[in-house]
C-alpha cells in the first residue's frame, strides 16, 4: 500500500467535518442555495484535483510545478475552513455546557439562533483572511521579492574590507519555477544591489539538475564585481525521490554541480577561497550540507584545514542548525554564517520592529533574518525561490546585503 494512502484518509475524513461546518455557518446566514452549493462545489473539485495529482504521482518525478499547485490550491481551501472549524467547534462546546447546567439545574436555557448568526458571521469574515492572503500568495507573494539590508562591525575586520558589501542568495528552487519574466525581475533586482561579492547558499533545484536547463540564461546573468561563490543544499543531493538505477542519483549529482560553472559561480565543497584587497584578505568557507538529524555530509574541519584561527571568517553552510549544533561554539572563531534552507516555512507574519513569527521557529531556532551570540553572527536568508507550497503569504523572498565595517 503506498506509504501516502494513510495521511490521504485523515485529510478526507478532516475535509468532511470541515465541510458540514462551513456548510452549516453558510447556511446560517445566508439562504442561498447557490452560495452553500457552490462554495461545496469549489471544495469538491480541489478535493477531486488533488485526489487525481496524488493517484498519479511518483516520486521519480520530484515535485513538480503541477504537484505543487494542487497542494496550493488544497491549502487555500482547507486552511480558512479551519479558522470555521475552531469558531464553531468552540460555539458548539459553549452551547453544550450551558445545555448541560441547564440540564442539572432544571432551568431553561434562552435560545441562541441569533448568537449562532453572529458567531457563523465572525468564522467567515476570519476564514476570508487566510484565503485571501493564499490566493495573493500564490498568484504574487512568491515574486514579492524583499531586499534586506545589514550592516555589521568587526573589531578584527582587515581595514581593506571597511566597507566591503555581500548579496547573499539562497533556495532557487528552479524546478518550482513558471514565469520567466517575474524571475528575470528577481535576477535583475539582485544585480542593482551592485555588491562586491555574490554567495548563494544552497538548493539550486529540487530534486534534478535538468530543472535548471531553462533558467540557466537567466542565472547566468548574475553580476558581482569580485566573485559569485556558491555551496550545496539539501535538495542539491538527489535524496528525495526515487531513481530508477544508483549511478542515475550519481550523474544527477554531478550534474547538479555542474550548474554552479555554468552560471558563473565557484563552488565550495568543503573548501575554503582567500579573497584579498589591498594586500589584505579573509578568508571564505563553503561546507556541504549539514542538518541535525539528516544528511551530515558538511565537515567544518576539511573545510577549515588550510586557514588559520586569527584570518577573518566568513562560511556559508546551508542548513542554520548547523551554527546553532557546531558553529556558533568553535573557539576557532566563524565570524559570520551565512544559510538558507528554512524558507520561513513561506507562511507567517512579519511586521519590521514589531513581530517577527512563523511556524518555522518551532523547527529552527535560527529560521530567518540576522542572530548574534557570543559575537558571531548568523544570517538565515528566507529564500529567492519556493517550494511544495507554490507561493509566500507573509514570508516574503529575500535578497539580503551585507555591509561589512571595521568597528
Amino acid at each position: 500500500m503506498p506509504r501516502w494512502i494513510f495521511p490521504l484518509i485523515i485529510v478526507l475524513v478532516l475535509a468532511v467535518i470541515l465541510e458540514i461546518y462551513t456548510f452549516q455557518a453558510l447556511k446560517t446566514i445566508s439562504k442561498s442555495k447557490f452560495l452553500r452549493y457552490g462554495f461545496l462545489l469549489i471544495s469538491v473539485a480541489a478535493y477531486v484535483n488533488f485526489l487525481l495529482i496524488m493517484l498519479n504521482y511518483s516520486r521519480s518525478d520530484g515535485q513538480t510545478p503541477k504537484f505543487q499547485m494542487a497542494v496550493g490550491v488544497l491549502l487555500t481551501v482547507l486552511v480558512p475552513k479551519l479558522v470555521i472549524l475552531m469558531i464553531l467547534f468552540g460555539e458548539d462546546v459553549y452551547r453544550l455546557v450551558l445545555k448541560a447546567i441547564a440540564t442539572i439545574s432544571n432551568t431553561d436555557t434562552q435560545p441562541l439562533v441569533g448568537r449562532r448568526k453572529f458567531v457563523s458571521q465572525v468564522a467567515l469574515g476570519l476564514a476570508a483572511i487566510p484565503f485571501v492572503s493564499f490566493i495573493y500568495g500564490i498568484v504574487q507573494g512568491k515574486y514579492n521579492y524583499k531586499v534586506i539590508k545589514y550592516q555589521l562591525s568587526f573589531k578584527d575586520l582587515p581595514a581593506a574590507f571597511d566597507g566591503y558589501t555581500i548579496t547573499q542568495i539562497s533556495d532557487i528552487h528552479s524546478g518550482s519555477f513558471t514565469n520567466k519574466k517575474k524571475i528575470q525581475y528577481g535576477v535583475d533586482l539582485i544585480n542593482e544591489q551592485k555588491s562586491d561579492l555574490m554567495l548563494f547558499t544552497g538548493d539550486i533545484v529540487n530534486n534534478k539538475a535538468d530543472e535548471m536547463d531553462n533558467w540557466i540564461d537567466v542565472f547566468s546573468k548574475l553580476e558581482a564585481k569580485e566573485g559569485k561563490y556558491s555551496i550545496l543544499g539539501n535538495h542539491d543531493y538527489g535524496d528525495y525521490m526515487d531513481w530508477e538505477k544508483p549511478e542515475d542519483k550519481i550523474k544527477n549529482f554531478q550534474d547538479v554541480k555542474d550548474i554552479h560553472q555554468k552560471i558563473g559561480f565557484d563552488l565550495l565543497l568543503d573548501e575554503h577561497r582567500y579573497i584579498e584587497k589591498d594586500g589584505q584578505r579573509i578568508a571564505l568557507l563553503g561546507v556541504e550540507n549539514w542538518g541535525k538529524g539528516f544528511n551530515q555530509a558538511g565537515d567544518l574541519q576539511k573545510a577549515s584545514a588550510k586557514i588559520k584561527k586569527e584570518d577573518f571568517k566568513i562560511l556559508m553552510s546551508h542548513d542554520p542548525s548547523h551554527w546553532q549544533e557546531k558553529v556558533k561554539n568553535d573557539d576557532f572563531n566563524y565570524h559570520l554564517t551565512l544559510s538558507g534552507h528554512t524558507h520561513g516555512l513561506q507562511v507567517g507574519i512579519e511586521i519590521p520592529g514589531f513581530i517577527k513569527w512563523s511556524p518555522s521557529k518551532y523547527v529552527y531556532k535560527q529560521w530567518a533574518g540576522l542572530y548574534e551570540e557570543f559575537g558571531r553572527f548568523i544570517n538565515v536568508n528566507r529564500g529567492f525561490g519556493y517550494h511544495a507550497f507554490p507561493g509566500r503569504v507573509g514570508i516574503w523572498p529575500e535578497i539580503t546585503v551585507i555591509e561589512l565595517k571595521k568597528g
